[in-house]
């Protein structure tokens, strides 16, 4: 694949940011494309290995190497590398619905599975495949594709995230009636409310929304079902089968002296109010979260930590420091010991690089404040044990905190206790990789509601198979992709 010379003779060239003074003014993407000829020299790098770990194993476990939709990378690697575009993007849609998501806001697992990462040069693999796609809608190639057949079956699909998303297309394009329900004004789960629009602008999902609609998916906005809007019985009434796709919400807290303080918020809390203020969408009666002019602790080291880094400098934050609870990670991971998998080592974001101090293996033990207002955060250091290290104890400033933390699992009241689906011990809705089908006759669920919480890609991916099991289940047989 690519040019048989190709690595030996092309350095590694990816993309690069705007510079952290300019990109800071502003809520819109950053990143600095490639050319067309540095794009396809890339690509030329593709070695032709001869077991291309970058496409997956096609195992569901997670940490397993490649890429978990199974992208057909050194394929389209070629295509590049030879000009040929447009069979380029068909290659790329024929595995992955939504390339310019994971083009965007995946870490690229795909990456660290390359060959040529022993040496610490792997293929730019996640910039080739923005680039396929975003020529692909310049050039007007990414239509909507209709149902040959309508099946005359109907689908409830509930939640509008990747998974949804995915779901929902492959349904319709199976022929279904298939209707989304999203509880917020607009489609997209944390694809909108939860990913800045500095990683990815929300555009990108509204063209991929009018596709869908034009292969004929409907969507049902402020459709909360299950918390005082649609029965979700009803839905299991009156569809052939619902899909349970809503994501897992329920943050993960920090329950310590202090907690109840004005200035402690959930990173998806404060996330989503910025995305609606870029959006033009309205607040409504909700309290405001702003970081201008204050001193703000991020404690999460994750990728929403990360967002809440670039959102809080965005609004003007004074300072931003992240707290982590692990240790810090080694610069370099020992390749023969973690190649192909994804290994743990340290990584600096976009929004890291941007000004924030990070502070490792640390506890956060208390909150103190005046006037009911958070004013400092008191930590201390903490052993290979998480045990505290008597005489580090500190304090930070702290006018606003941020618990990104994670999530534990999908919200369970509501939706889940009313209909009675069984949980994993985890929390999380039980349905196996299988059939995707829950404890429910003609209900299945798929994405982080199911898995927990879990990549873009992951959730792409759970809805494809999902989608491929209700077909089955429908059916009888399917002609989706497995």
């Amino acid at each position: 694949m690519g040019k048989a010379t190709g690595f030996l003779e092309i350095e590694r060239h990816d993309r690069k940011y705007a510079p952290v003074a300019e990109r800071v003014k502003h809520f819109q993407e950053f990143v600095v494309p490639l050319s067309e000829k540095e794009t396809r020299d890339q690509a030329a790098r593709c070695m032709n290995c001869g077991i291309p770990y970058c496409h997956g194993t096609g195992s569901v476990q997670p940490g397993t190497p490649g890429c978990p939709v199974n992208n057909q990378i050194p394929d389209f690697n070629d295509l590049v590398y030879q000009g040929n575009w447009q069979e380029a993007s068909r290659n790329l849609h024929s595995t992955n619905n939504f390339p310019e998501f994971t083009g965007r806001i995946c870490p690229a697992p795909c990456e660290a599975s390359c060959t040529l990462n022993i040496d610490d040069n792997p293929v730019t693999i996640k910039t080739i495949e923005c680039a396929i796609v975003d020529r692909a809608w310049e050039n007007g190639w990414v239509k909507p594709e209709m149902a040959p057949a309508k099946t005359g079956k109907k689908v409830a699909v509930v939640g509008s995230g990747p998974a949804g998303l995915a779901c929902a297309q492959q349904l319709a394009r199976a022929g279904h009636d298939v209707h989304v329900f999203e509880k917020f004004a607009k489609a997209g789960g944390l694809l909108r409310y939860g990913i800045p629009d500095f990683k990815m602008e929300k555009g990108v999902i509204d063209r991929r929304v009018a596709q869908m609609e034009a292969e004929g998916v409907t969507f049902h906005y402020g459709a909360h079902v299950g918390n005082g809007g649609t029965d979700p019985r009803k839905l299991v009434e009156e569809y052939d089968a619902v899909a349970l796709t809503g994501g897992a919400e329920a943050s993960r807290d920090l329950l310590i002296p202090g907690r109840d303080l004005d200035g402690i918020h959930f990173a998806m809390d404060f996330l989503p109010q910025q995305n609606r203020r870029v959006g033009n969408e309205p607040l409504g009666a909700t309290r405001e979260i702003l970081a201008e002019g204050k001193h703000v602790v991020v404690i999460g080291g994750g990728d929403t930590g990360s967002d809440c880094i670039g959102t809080s400098f965005r609004q003007g934050a004074l300072s931003v420091t992240q707290l982590e609870i692990m240790p810090a990670p080694p610069d370099h991971e020992n390749k023969g010991l973690t190649w192909p998998n994804w290994p743990l080592k340290m990584r600096t974001s976009s929004s890291q690089a941007e000004g924030a101090t990070r502070e490792y293996a640390v506890l956060t033990q208390k909150f103190s404040g005046t006037d009911g207002k958070v004013r400092k955060l008191h930590g201390v250091a903490v052993d290979d044990k998480f045990k505290p290290v008597a005489g580090t104890e500190f304090e930070l400033d702290a006018e606003l905190v941020l618990l990104a933390m994670g999530f534990v699992h999908p919200v369970h009241e509501g939706l889940l206790k009313t209909l009675g689906v069984e949980l994993d011990p985890r929390g999380n809705v039980q349905a196996n990789t299988a059939d995707y089908q829950t404890s429910l006759s003609k209900v299945f669920s798929a994405g982080d509601m199911r898995r927990g919480q879990s990549l873009v890609v992951w959730a792409i991916r759970e809805g494809r198979l999902c989608a491929r099991s209700i077909d089955t289940f429908l059916m009888g047989s399917t002609g989706l992709p497995g």
